[in-house]
Parts: structure tokens; sequence; C-alpha cells
């Protein structure tokens, strides 16, 4: 059977240079780098490339880069770290459609006593920027808001979000875990103060991330004990992971003009193939403004996790939106946030490239996907119920 991962907003495969760049770390150099002596102490100048190569891939200097656990850990820290900098209780604004990470830690503070303003979006999965003009007071102590949606790949004005939020002289963190890699950044051109990304959704093993913070951003650690990563997170370092990051960062510069043009195409035949064989269907958020490799398509009156069943019993994998909810049978905040009809937010899939996909993968998930939704259309009492009203 032929298997298809279309999950790729979720977790990427490891790319094989990036393999083969963090064997030497499991094998011969697996030293402290903290250490003193040559052996450990030889293997710290290879985290300092790898810091070079993340700071390079997103317009940064290398000594404002943090190495992270994952993006969760990066969101944590800059939200929590800021807001502890700030002192007291101060005010903090985000989004309703923003990645759990961001959301439970800002909700986290709300309930121990800060304020918290949760912006919302239009059909389309866009922000009122009028209104986070009016949510900015003297008491923000940081705005967090992503670069692109994790669920339809909605991509936020972020130029202009940081112009409004810097005018202000507030601080702007974005979660750029689903940018990093696939779309140009740089952050001297848009002046965000933190940016998160995470290792694993650009082809290295779950594991490692990294916080950009740009030089002058008052932050208060995460993580106490060591001296690592400038004194702002510590713990001995991931040296194999933070190495693969590195080389994944890299590719990404090399691959990512190429992938852009591409992994749209594919989505594109994707997205439209589904649109001209199966009926009561809709794509969800800003089909113009999002990124080139995702599509969340609605599929009226059947479940979700019975598609992604279906789909995966002919090899075919999928999510019905994030990871780190898709255990819950309630429908996606992101899709409740945007107004989505009851009928369709259930039944929403998202679907997310890679680079390495082909066109065989597009062909094989058009020639199962229709068949599948006909199927479940057939045992869908809802269907039946609004079919009765028809006639």
């Amino acid at each position: 059977m032929r298997n298809v991962y279309l999950d790729n907003n979720a977790t990427t495969m490891v790319a094989p240079e990036v393999r083969d760049a963090m064997t030497p770390f499991f094998e011969e150099l697996w030293g402290n780098p903290s250490s003193i002596h040559t052996f450990g102490g030889q293997v710290g100048k290879y985290v300092e490339e790898a810091r070079e190569r993340v700071a390079a891939l997103i317009g940064a200097d290398p000594s404002e880069i943090i190495f992270t656990s994952c993006g969760s850990e990066s969101d944590n820290m800059a939200v929590r770290g800021a807001v502890e900098a700030a002192g007291g209780y101060p005010h903090i604004i985000t989004t309703r459609v923003e990645h759990p990470a961001v959301l439970a830690i800002c909700r986290y503070l709300e309930s121990r006593g800060c304020r918290l303003t949760e912006l919302g979006v239009d059909s389309k999965g866009q922000l009122d920027l009028d209104q986070l003009k009016d949510s900015l007071r003297a008491d923000t102590a940081i705005v967090s808001i992503m670069w692109a949606n994790n669920e339809t790949g909605v991509l936020f004005p972020i130029d202009q979000i940081a112009q409004i939020v810097k005018g202000a002289g507030c601080i702007l963190h974005t979660d750029a875990v689903q940018v990093v890699g696939k779309l140009p950044v740089n952050v001297r051109e848009t002046p965000v103060d933190m940016l998160s990304l995470a290792g694993h959704k650009l082809h290295t093993p779950k594991g490692v991330g990294a916080l950009y913070v740009r030089k002058g951003t008052k932050l208060n650690p995460l993580i106490h004990g060591g001296h690592q990563e400038g004194g702002k997170r510590a713990g001995t370092e991931n040296v194999p992971y933070i190495v693969g990051l590195g080389r994944a960062c890299d590719l990404a510069a090399v691959n990512m003009k190429e992938e852009m043009i591409r992994v749209k195409t594919m989505r594109d035949r994707l997205e439209d193939g589904i649109l001209a064989t199966c009926s009561d269907v809709r794509v969800n958020g800003d089909r113009e403004h999002r990124l080139p490799n995702t599509s969340n398509v609605g599929f009226e009156y059947i479940e979700g996790e019975a598609i992604l069943l279906m789909l995966d019993e002919v090899g075919i994998a999928a999510s019905s939106g994030s990871a780190c909810t898709s255990g819950s049978l309630e429908p996606s905040h992101v899709m409740r946030a945007m107004g989505v009809p009851f009928t369709a937010a259930h039944g929403s899939i998202r679907f997310s490239l890679s680079r390495y996909n082909t066109d065989e993968d597009i062909d094989h998930t058009l020639k199962h996907l229709p068949q599948i939704v006909k199927r479940l259309r057939e045992l869908s009492p809802f269907v039946q119920q609004v079919g009765a009203r028809r006639e």
C-alpha cells in the first residue's frame, strides 16, 4: 500500500542530511560542551556554528538565538518571561486562534492576576488591526500574535502588526513555528522582539527549538540552574539536535524558493481536485494570504475523524487540526473563532505538504478521498435530514 503523508504541520520527516549531520554527536563527539577539558569543550564550537545557521535563516545575530526543547517551550518562555520581567500583573494581548502553547500560558497568567485581551478574527481568519490598536494599553507587557495559523495556514500581516505594537512601545512576540523554513523571514526588516521556531517543523527530530530575542528585550528565564544559553535557559545543550537544527536551516535556505512554488502547485491541485469532485465542501480561511503548503477543507455533514480513519486505511495521513488537541471531540477553537458552521467545523480536515511530497501523492489522495466522502455521506443522518428537507 502506498503511504502518503499530508500532515507536515504536525511534524516532518527527518531530512537525510540532518540525520547524517547529527550522527557523529551520538558516536564520537558526545561530550558536554560546558566541560573545560578538550573532549567536551570541542563540542561547543558545533553548537555555536548551529546558532549562526539558525540566525542566518531569520536574519538575526547569533547572540540573539536561545536554543530550547521545542516551539511550546519557546512560546512559554517568551510570554511568561516578558510578563515576569515587567513585574506585577500586567496586561497581555493575544488572539483567539493561537496555538495552545500560547493560549494556555496566557490564560494561566490571567488566572494568576494578569489582564488578558484575546483578539477575534473574521470568517477568513484575519485580524481586525483597529481592534489591536484599541487594545494596547500603558501596562501591556507583551503582545503575542502568530505569524501563520497552524490549522488554516492563514498569514497575519506581521509587518503591519509590528508597526502598530512597536509604535505603542510594547514588546511583540510571534509564534513563527509554521513559517520558518517555508517563507522568508528577516527580523531586521520585521521588527518583532521575539520569535519562536521548532525544529521538527523543518525536518529535524522532535525535541529542539529556538527563541529569537532581540538585543535589549527584557526577559526572565523559564528554566533556572545553569549558565547555558547566555544565562537565559539552563540545562546541558542537546548537541546532536542543535546541530541537526542548524543543518536543517541551511537546507531550508537553499530549498525555500523552489519549495514555495512546487509545494504550492501541489497544494492547489489537491484543493481544486477536492472542490471539483466533492459536493458541500468549503476551504476554511483566507485562500490568498496563507502558507504555500496548507489547505483546510470543511466537508459538511460528516465527521472529520471518520474521514481521517478511512484515509488512514488507504495509507493517507492528514489531520483534523492541531496535533496538540486532536484528541478532543470538540470543534477546533480556530474553526469556532472563525464562525465556521457547526456542520463544516466537525468535518474540517487539514492537508499540509512538504518538499518530500510528490504529484503521485496528490493523485493517490484524489483517487480515494471522493469515494470516502461519498460513503460517509450515504451513512450520515445529517445528509438524510437535509435531503428530506430539500424534497
